[in-house]
């Protein structure tokens, strides 16, 4: 059986909400979400060329590498935002109530292998994820320019 995937309603409307309340106390409240930093993506959309902002977690976050997952709740269809920085990886991230600018590219399959179990042990709903999808989950490596 598989695992129900929230609608693109819900996910936009969630973001909109849980962006509002971290804004509004400056990450006080939403700072954290399921045991992780929650951090705001801010990627060039890759037909519109704005400014497209994303809420996402962040499973491992240190200083110099920030790993993002593309699960979209296990969805059969990537999240907009990976399509965005696949097409202009330079994106601005917004963590610890700085904004800074990063360099995203998908992690490689052996990354990816080295990665996953420091991700699920973050998470463990990323492996429900990809066992409701036929797709493959893409990590997500943020780097500074």
């Amino acid at each position: 059986m598989r695992t129900p995937v929230p609608s693109d309603f819900a996910f936009k409307y969630g973001t909109l909400l849980h962006r509002t309340a971290f804004d509004l106390t400056k990450g006080r409240l939403g700072g954290r979400l399921i045991g992780m930093p929650v951090v705001r993506l801010t990627t060039t959309g890759a037909k519109s060329g704005q400014a497209r902002e994303t809420m996402l977690t962040a499973p491992i976050s240190e200083d110099d590498r920030v790993v993002l997952i593309a699960s979209k709740g296990g969805s059969p269809k990537h999240p907009a935002w990976y399509h965005n920085l696949r097409a202009n990886p330079e994106v601005q991230l917004t963590r610890r109530g700085r904004q800074e600018p990063w360099v995203a590219r998908t992690a490689s399959e052996a990354e990816k292998a080295e990665l996953w179990p420091r991700i699920v042990r973050a998470y463990k709903g990323y492996d429900a994820y990809q066992q409701a999808t036929d797709r493959p989950i893409p990590v997500v490596i943020l780097e500074r320019p």
